[in-house]
């Protein structure tokens, strides 16, 4: 159900309200009207919500908004609160743009333009969320519990330039207008662990540490193994059972070289949706894990003994918006023209896409060689050591390509956003990509990928395609944020620096509930 046009963009856009939109003093009356923030569909799901939360009797209504993390932040409200923020939107905190992944704030406290040079959030101020009802679901593990994902604009009705959400559904606009559609296939791996709540101590200053957290796999690993996977059938069954009622049901469910490392995905969603189920289901799985008494983390690479590091395999292919084939498939090839177009589009532009691919200190101990992982920019044919690997063969309707680059901590708006345009300029440049690689894409002398995230600020700094694309705001507020990690990272270290892939106790810390 979900809309792909840009919001607001529809003229006949609609804001009919599913009730009395001014009785809970929520956000502006009528806001959404007023900017004309619904398209058709959207108007007409939220009517078709409001009287589904009413008809199920729910209590609680989760309004979700993705940060710039990829984090979902979330008010929980009463029903009549929820189905009137769908005509008036609801005032939400804007200082979540503020925070970085140690969820502290990274600028200047009350700093003109909020620090980042955008004048409306000067103060602190708040923003408005504004629901999409065709995204809502009920959470099955949660009493009584609706669940929306929302668009963000200013109490001006001018959408939020940070908005990861807005961005990719700009980008999927550029790409109809292309006369292409986007098809992604999701294939995440993640770590499911036990939590050793014995031994933790408060430190010197009063300070309880989190308890370490083992593995739920006590003895080594195996891969693919299905006496390993039967051994946390409980815990994995439960989360198949609640993806498959929010409408996720996972295509495979595998596990992976790790102790308690998973792999799950899941068939092709098509625009906007692919990125909102990433969301949906990382929050599902910590949610439905938690509840157990285990943590479902999405670190790239936990600093746990035979631990590997865990990547994000995004499969994408286009569609034609005239007749609705995949235009990567090929009668006489494994990939069609406008497929290797898109492919070289995405290796001219992979240095300065790891940013949005790849965002954490961590993420980068991912790439090494011989790894099963990406550490330079090159392409083949099914080969899981490219950076961008082909899936197909001439005549076979469903060929497309996988990008390795990305870990699961990735904010799956900036990540698809970013893939579409290198691939879009790659097609409206008629690029050709240099040959694929043949056998071993370890030994050859092809591009390294950064092995750092400084290494990749710089490459998006001095990079002129991602800020015509996705604008210099955006650019400038991802560049200042991720520096400030990283600084922080090198303060942590200075003193004791860690060796060549060293995970260290700074990492944990940061990452490893956080996503």
């Amino acid at each position: 159900m979900t809309d792909t046009s840009p919001a607001g963009s529809s003229p006949s856009a609609s804001g009919a309200s599913p009730g009395r939109s001014d009785a809970h003093g929520v956000g502006q009356p009528g806001f959404v009207a007023r900017n004309g923030l619904y398209t058709p569909e959207q108007a007409a799901a939220a009517q078709e919500v409001a009287d589904k939360i009413r008809a199920l009797d729910l209590r609680t209504v989760r309004l979700v908004v993705v940060d710039q993390h990829g984090v979902p932040r979330a008010k929980s409200l009463s029903p009549e609160v929820a189905i009137a923020a769908m005509a008036n939107g609801l005032d939400f905190s804007g200082a979540i743009y503020s925070l970085d992944t140690g969820n502290q704030v990274f600028v200047p406290a009350f700093a003109s333009g909020g620090g980042f040079g955008i004048a409306e959030f000067t103060g602190f101020p708040d923003i408005v969320l504004v629901p999409d009802a065709t995204t809502f679901r009920v959470l099955p593990w949660a009493d009584r519990t609706g669940w929306m994902l929302c668009d963000t604009y200013f109490a001006n009705g001018q959408p939020v330039p940070l908005d990861g959400r807005g961005l990719l559904r700009r980008m999927l606009a550029e790409l109809n207008d292309a006369g292409f559609g986007y098809l992604a296939g999701i294939e995440i791996e993640y770590y499911i662990v036990k939590v050793d709540s014995q031994h933790v101590l408060p430190d010197d200053a009063g300070f309880t540490p989190p308890p370490p957290p083992v593995s739920v796999f006590e003895r080594g690993y195996q891969y693919l193994s299905e006496v390993r996977l039967d051994s946390v059938a409980d815990t994995l069954e439960a989360v198949r059972d609640g993806l498959t009622a929010i409408g996720l049901p996972p295509r495979s469910m595998e596990d992976e070289w790790g102790p308690g490392q998973m792999e799950f995905s899941f068939s092709p969603i098509a625009g906007l949706a692919a990125a909102d189920a990433v969301v949906l289901f990382r929050s599902a799985v910590k949610q439905i894990c938690q509840r157990r008494g285990l943590l479902a983390s999405f670190m790239c690479a936990p600093a746990l003994p035979n631990f590997f590091p865990s990547g994000w395999h995004l499969h994408e292919s286009l569609s034609s918006l005239q007749d609705g084939r995949n235009v990567m498939a090929s009668n006489d090839d494994y990939l069609s023209a406008t497929g290797r177009q898109f492919v070289a589009g995405l290796l001219d532009h992979s240095l300065p896409m790891n940013v949005f691919a790849t965002p954490t200190v961590n993420g980068y101990k991912r790439y090494r060689p011989y790894s099963f992982a990406p550490d330079r920019v090159c392409w083949a044919l099914e080969n899981r050591g490219a950076l961008v690997r082909v899936q197909g063969a001439p005549g076979d309707a469903n060929s497309h390509v996988e990008m390795r680059m990305g870990e699961p901590a990735a904010n799956p708006y900036l990540y698809m956003a970013a893939n579409i345009a290198a691939g879009l300029d790659g097609i409206r440049r008629a690029l050709v990509p240099p040959p694929p690689v043949e056998a071993d894409p370890y030994a050859t002398d092809n591009t390294p990928l950064p092995t750092s995230l400084a290494q990749a600020i710089t490459e998006l700094d001095r990079d002129a395609f991602f800020r015509k694309a996705f604008g210099d705001t955006l650019v400038d507020y991802l560049l200042q944020m991720k520096r400030a990690e990283v600084a922080r990272y090198d303060a942590a270290i200075a003193e004791n620096p860690p060796a060549a892939l060293q995970v260290t106790d700074w990492e944990m810390r940061e990452y490893f509930e956080f996503y």
